[in-house]
């Protein structure tokens, strides 16, 4: 990077229901093509940006933090104003800081927490048809939680691994993991060092599998030591999953919003502890 490049990191808000997922595909609509071009159009010059999280196609984001180099000087405020004008209406841009050119998005963050939604009601959903799973066979979340305790600590997660996952190793760390039910919504808060793709979303069907009964709890552990995808749950749908929160260290000065208004019911609680 040369010395009249900054390196500006950013923080994303988006709903991803009608997007391929964040990384670039061709012939795709996807989350780096919006912001990529938003950006670029502020900068008046191509910028190349790079998240913490890919999330896949229909997943969503409440907290996503991205990084990109430009020569442009520009106001924070005038970033984030000036791509909220080129993004369309399903991203938005929350802020904008100037960091380190060390910093990288992905690279730098300690860990990432998401949360998966879930709705058990007899009826379909009308608002949130595109941000919950629904499923109408009542959940035992005392057991959902019970069994996903056994998935705490560093583990080898091929058996919770996409078939097209193409991560160098297995091995991941779960730092925290709980289930809870609130009204008839149940979330499933997954924390850990990074993910494999679509891990989160075949531990909640693992999960599901446990709460209607159809599967003990202990064979959830069963299935983590298999190491075997075909001897875990189904994958559950990605529009009930969201990137809530990327820590990163406190020396770093990467703001840590609250969610608040329509996400307080999915995410306002992203960053409580699970017991």
């Amino acid at each position: 990077m040369s010395a009249a490049q900054r390196r500006l990191a950013v923080g994303l808000e988006y709903d991803g229901a009608r997007f391929a997922g964040w990384q670039q595909q061709p012939g795709l609509a996807t989350i780096q093509d919006h912001v990529q071009r938003a950006l670029g159009n502020v900068a008046n010059h191509p910028v190349e940006v790079s998240c913490a999280g890919r999330t896949d196609a229909a997943v969503h984001a409440v907290a996503q933090v991205a990084h990109f180099d430009t020569r442009s000087d520009r106001p924070m405020r005038g970033w984030v104003l000036g791509a909220n004008v080129e993004l369309p209406p399903e991203i938005a841009l929350l802020w904008a800081v100037e960091i380190g050119a060390e910093f990288h998005a992905r690279h730098s963050a300690l860990a990432r927490s998401y949360r998966y939604c879930i709705l058990q009601r007899e009826t379909r959903p009308a608002l949130l048809r595109e941000r919950v799973w629904w499923l109408r066979t009542p959940l035992d979340t005392p057991a959902m939680h019970k069994a996903g305790r056994q998935l705490l600590g560093e583990h080898d997660f091929s058996a919770f691994r996409a078939a097209e996952c193409q991560a160098t190793t297995t091995r991941r760390r779960i730092d925290s993991i709980s289930v809870r039910a609130d009204a008839g919504l149940v979330t499933v808060d997954v924390t850990a060092n990074a993910f494999l793709q679509h891990m989160v979303r075949n531990i909640v069907g693992t999960l599901v599998a446990v709460g209607t009964g159809e599967r003990p709890p202990e064979w959830v552990g069963d299935a983590l030591a298999s190491r075997d995808r075909a001897r875990a749950g189904i994958t559950a749908p990605p529009h009930g999953l969201y990137l809530v929160h990327v820590q990163y260290p406190e020396a770093l000065g990467i703001p840590q919003l609250v969610p608040f208004g329509p996400w307080a019911m999915i995410a306002g609680q992203s960053q409580r502890k699970p017991t």
